[in-house]
């Protein structure tokens, strides 16, 4: 997925869920959309770079949209965070036309926001002689302290019913497939966050044992002269359904 000519900034705040205080190169302090109503634990981080998309819409209210987050790594590194969970649809979809997700090749047709027992999800894929399969996509951001990649973020009751939802297809005999797209390019691999959402930490291990398929892919940020140019779903991740995160606890 292509990127629009993306603008560097230092993000100062996030505040109200949906804006964010952003510096740029000369000095100026601007608001941007926040595409993002979760908690973003771990890719809130001010004082970090971050990439906006302009608009030059008149009817939208504001300006910019945040689109990534620079965060510094151990090894002094940096990796690339997108928050804009809006993108993530498009990340799978332009990943599942192209083949890359290997257990999901081979499919003719792709149906976009499919209705089914208890709500919708995200994708059907359908070809000839094969039972249809049922996508569900969540995008992964969360890194902690233990170098782990962890989803949700936050409490997800919504999260926990699409897992029930696709356990009601798995057991009609029809693939049903949680897809986590890992768009944090330093994450090496995902659990579910039994830390934050035990509840859901139980429901995937229950529909995982019923035949819900759980996946990980990850992605990759291609840039040019430092610059974020697309972001693509790139390469297959590790899924622990057990690991406990190991991270020191804090008070609230």
């Amino acid at each position: 997925m292509e990127y629009p000519a993306l603008v560097p900034g230092l993000l100062r705040r996030r505040y109200k869920r949906f804006l964010a205080d952003v510096e740029l190169a000369d000095g100026s302090l601007v608001v941007a959309h926040c595409p993002n109503t979760g908690s973003m634990r771990a890719v809130n981080v001010p004082g970090c770079r971050v990439w906006l998309s302009p608009s030059d819409n008149p009817k939208r209210k504001l300006d910019w949209t945040w689109e990534l987050i620079e965060l510094p790594q151990p090894d002094g590194t940096a990796a690339l965070a997108s928050v804009q969970t809006g993108r993530a649809n498009a990340i799978v979809e332009e990943a599942l036309r192209n083949g890359v997700v290997e257990e999901l090749h081979g499919y003719t047709e792709l149906r976009r926001e499919v209705k089914v027992a208890g709500g919708r999800l995200d994708f059907r894929l359908d070809r000839a002689n094969a039972p249809s399969a049922f996508v569900e996509v969540k995008q992964v951001t969360l890194k902690e302290s233990d170098g782990h990649g962890y989803f949700p973020d936050a409490v997800s009751e919504r999260g926990r019913r699409h897992l029930e939802s696709l356990a009601a297809l798995a057991d009609q005999g029809l693939r049903a497939v949680l897809l986590f797209c890992v768009a944090h390019t330093g994450i090496p691999d995902v659990a579910p966050a039994a830390h934050l959402d035990s509840a859901y930490a139980h429901t995937l291990r229950a529909v995982a044992e019923c035949g819900v398929e759980v996946l990980a892919y990850g992605c990759q940020v291609e840039c040019v002269n430092g610059i974020p140019q697309a972001i693509r779903l790139a390469r297959h991740l590790p899924v622990s359904l057990t690991r406990q995160a190991n991270i020191a606890r804090t008070i609230d």
